[in-house]
């Protein structure tokens, strides 16, 4: 029987234990629970704390913590990818598997309409057996989705996945990864998960699911998802961007301070997410790069693999030498809210999602150094089809250079350069776009109205 028009549902939300991962969906609830929606989120206990903060609505978005169980060489105590290296995410992927019980019993006592999920690939099985839509929503962009073959297509770690030459039918020849960088797909075939690896974990859950939805926008990447939608027949659901609304709360005396001593549009800002950065040799690299430049510069990073604190993985005599024009901080910063400093005129940026978006309605200068596979896909949608930044030239090997790192820079920073000229223009053109009136509203608006009529044909 369907539904009367305007239900407020009840949602079950069980994204991957990454905090690229469960800071959207986190802000897809806000989004849905100002429309009167329910989320129940599902998530390992400890993350609890640290996300309570961003939650906007706690009366109708509830937390349910999870015990994440032991798995053979999983430190004690790990339960999102920021607490492993990136080698051993795939024992964080096979702890995931093992709360299917505990995501069972949740579920059989919410009784919710949905259950949205990513890396679960058992989560459609489970939904359907208990009368839940499922819905894999996707926090990378439908570019990453898209590269993945759709059912029914053979593929190995020699198949056109890892070429420059796109899957048939692909609907872009730019937004690809080059045959250099074949070696960072074949994670999608290394074990990732017990039985599993990370093609199938994906595919599968996309195949068995009631709908694909993805955290992008068709002004962006219409013929992704356009392609997707045809190659797994089902509906494709666009959310938009899903950005929180700017905090009212001002930047922190500290780099408030320190950006305001600097003349407008000068500083460099750089930030690669929560997790390490690779290695201690491109870590320096990076800071040299920034040093070669001249310009004032900020750099939130994590210590590199194999270093315990960010002091110890400085270039030798870099701090006599940048003296106050350069900070590197190992914590947490305001990444919006730096954004936003008139100070700042360019963002480092290694492209994650999230922090595509955030650059895209933000007014610095874009300078992308992507690491992992999704990251370089998005990088190559900027770069080459909006044409809105530009990415670091790297060697075969995957690395760069700081001569590089400063080269790139220039181009966007120099005022007589025609690169940046170019991409300043573009990006003013995409910013005015996406932050125009009702223009993320109406995608959430529209995303509801999608569900209530999957529901419908129940």
């Amino acid at each position: 029987m369907a539904m009367a028009r305007n239900t407020k549902f009840q949602i079950a939300m069980y994204p991957w234990f990454a905090f690229g991962h469960l800071t959207p969906y986190l802000h897809l609830s806000n989004e849905l629970a100002e429309r009167g929606h329910k989320i129940t989120f599902i998530l390992p206990e400890k993350t609890q704390s640290q996300l309570q903060h961003l939650n906007l609505h706690p009366t109708l978005i509830t937390f349910h913590p999870l015990t994440i169980p032991h798995v053979d060489g999983l430190p004690p105590g790990a339960e999102t990818a920021s607490d492993v290296p990136f080698f051993s995410h795939h024992l964080l992927a096979t702890a995931m598997d093992r709360t299917s019980d505990q995501v069972e019993a949740a579920l059989r006592a919410l009784k919710p309409d949905f259950f949205f999920f990513d890396f679960p690939y058992w989560a459609p099985a489970l939904a359907s057996k208990l009368g839940i839509k499922s819905i894999y929503y996707s926090a990378v962009c439908a570019s990453a989705v898209a590269h993945h073959p759709p059912p029914g297509r053979q593929v190995s770690k020699d198949s056109t996945l890892t070429t420059d030459v796109p899957p048939p039918g692909y609907p872009s020849p730019t937004v690809v990864l080059r045959s250099h960088e074949a070696w960072m797909v074949q994670f999608l075939f290394a074990p990732f998960g017990e039985g599993v690896n990370l093609y199938q974990r994906l595919t599968t859950g996309m195949k068995g699911c009631d709908a694909i939805s993805i955290r992008t926008c068709q002004e962006i990447e219409g013929p992704f998802c356009d392609y997707l939608a045809s190659q797994y027949g089902k509906p494709v659901l666009l959310t938009g961007p899903v950005l929180p609304k700017p905090l009212p709360t001002p930047l922190e005396d500290r780099w408030a301070q320190w950006l305001g001593g600097f003349k407008p549009g000068s500083v460099i800002f750089c930030a690669f997410g929560s997790q390490n950065f690779p290695g201690k040799d491109q870590f320096q690299e990076l800071l040299l790069g920034l040093e070669l430049t001249g310009l004032p510069f900020l750099v939130a990073l994590k210590p590199p693999t194999g270093a315990a604190t960010i002091e110890e993985a400085l270039p030798e005599g870099f701090q006599e030498r940048v003296g106050g024009r350069g900070v590197v901080h190992g914590g947490w910063v305001p990444q919006p809210s730096i954004l936003s400093h008139p100070s700042v005129g360019c963002f480092v940026s290694h492209c994650g999602f999230g922090s595509m978006w955030e650059s895209l309605t933000s007014d610095p200068q874009i300078v992308l150094v992507p690491e992992l596979p999704d990251q370089i896909l998005n990088t190559r949608l900027l770069a080459e089809v909006l044409k809105v930044a530009v990415e670091i030239d790297k060697e075969q090997n995957g690395w760069f250079s700081k001569e590089s790192l400063c080269r790139a820079i220039r181009s966007v920073m120099d005022e007589e350069s025609e690169v940046g000229g170019l991409v300043r223009k573009n990006h003013a053109k995409w910013k005015k776009t996406l932050t125009g009136q009702g223009f993320m509203s109406n995608y959430i608006d529209n995303f509801v109205q999608q569900l209530q009529q999957l529901l419908d044909k129940k």
